[in-house]
């Protein structure tokens, strides 16, 4: 008996289109779970408002005073991700994507890349000024992205409306300083190949523009961290700037996440995050040190300080600095500011914001070991 033929993969545009016809007319709220739940539950919201696929989406024409005032109410945005986008459209060249960028409302910011101005379909939405949220043209990485604050990719019928599934399209949030999104960033050809590999691309540019955005602001010292035997100086350090009386300015998403007290609206002083004279962060950034630093938690991270308007001392690539015991960073520092005080230990102490003791006993200890 001649064996029956094994059954044929369904295309990616086939499950789409199966999780369509459950979601739009059969009402399964998951869609079969052909798609993601987040896509499934994107279109839910929009029948819920009354939506239907086939409308037509105007992507509203925006006057000249909403693209000036976008402009000008996120100047700062643009700032920092200009250089990135550039280099994004270098990237994407070959790919028919092109990189939108747009403030935490989904209205269009800015744009580059490969952009074909006589496609209209391109042009409608890469006006800065148009509003691309999910309330205006349904699902799209754009409102997907700001509503799960995570990167996500759609391809085609994955957007809600037919006249948006032309579109293929990576996003990811872009979190500001203070730890709240300001934007996001989104990847999108029409009708391209898709390219899911875009989402990690998309991720790894939001993190660059977070940092530089964290740079723009007024600070004294930049502090990059990171755990032990991690090589410091590539976009995955957290970033933490603190001005002159050691109080914090701003941090990333990686130094938050290595320091979870760094949330947003809470005020915090360098002692607050670090077992350890907080003057001796300022004095290790003047040497060019990596030191390891001590948490109240017990861990421990290693740390290496940039004073602002200073290159580092350091070059920041993977191995080509040395991380110097804590203790004897602490003795070095105790040293010369006691020096600095002319041998009087009591005001060393003051300014070092440690008790006479602890001066006597460190320094006691080092000549022991000496």
């Amino acid at each position: 008996m001649p064996s029956m033929p094994a059954p044929q993969p369904v295309s990616r545009l086939a499950r789409i289109a199966q999780a369509r016809q459950l979601a739009m007319h059969e009402a399964a709220p998951l869609a079969g779970g052909l798609v993601e739940p987040w896509i499934a539950q994107s279109w839910q919201r929009c029948l819920a408002q009354g939506l239907r696929p086939d409308q037509r989406v105007g992507f509203d024409a925006v006057s000249a005073s909403a693209m000036r005032q976008a402009a000008d109410a996120n100047r700062t945005l643009v700032q920092a991700a200009r250089p990135i986008l550039k280099q994004l459209g270098g990237a994407l060249a070959e790919t028919r994507y092109f990189a939108i960028l747009t403030n935490h409302d989904g209205v269009v910011v800015d744009t580059d890349g490969p952009i074909d101005r006589n496609d209209r379909r391109a042009a409608l939405i890469t006006r800065v000024g148009v509003d691309l949220s999910e309330g205006s043209v349904g699902t799209t990485a754009i409102g997907a992205a700001l509503r799960e604050l995570q990167p996500v990719w759609l391809h085609r019928g994955e957007h809600f409306f037919n006249d948006t599934a032309v579109y293929s399209c990576a996003g990811a949030p872009l979190f500001g300083p203070d730890g709240r999104c300001a934007g996001m960033l989104d990847l999108t050809g029409v009708e391209a190949t898709e390219r899911p590999e875009l989402r990690h691309l998309a991720t790894h540019a939001a993190r660059r523009i977070e940092n530089a955005l964290l740079l723009l602001r007024p600070h004294r010292l930049l502090l990059r961290l990171n755990w032990p035997g991690i090589p410091l100086g590539d976009d995955a350090d957290g970033l933490l700037t603190i001005d002159a009386d050691g109080l914090v300015c701003a941090s990333n998403r990686a130094a938050r996440q290595l320091l979870p007290m760094l949330t947003p609206g809470n005020e915090l002083h360098c002692r607050d995050l670090f077992a350890t004279p907080w003057e001796m962060l300022f004095d290790a950034a003047r040497q060019g040190s990596v030191i390891d630093v001590p948490l109240w938690s017990g861990l421990r991270l290693q740390l290496r300080g940039q004073l602002a308007g200073h290159a580092p001392t350091v070059a920041p690539r993977a191995g080509a600095t040395t991380t110097l015991p804590l203790r004897d960073v602490e003795t070095g520092l105790i040293r010369q500011a006691v020096e600095a005080a002319r041998g009087n230990v009591a005001q060393a102490a003051r300014n070092l914001g440690i008790s006479r003791a602890t001066v006597y006993r460190k320094l006691g200890t080092t000549a022991k070991r000496g």
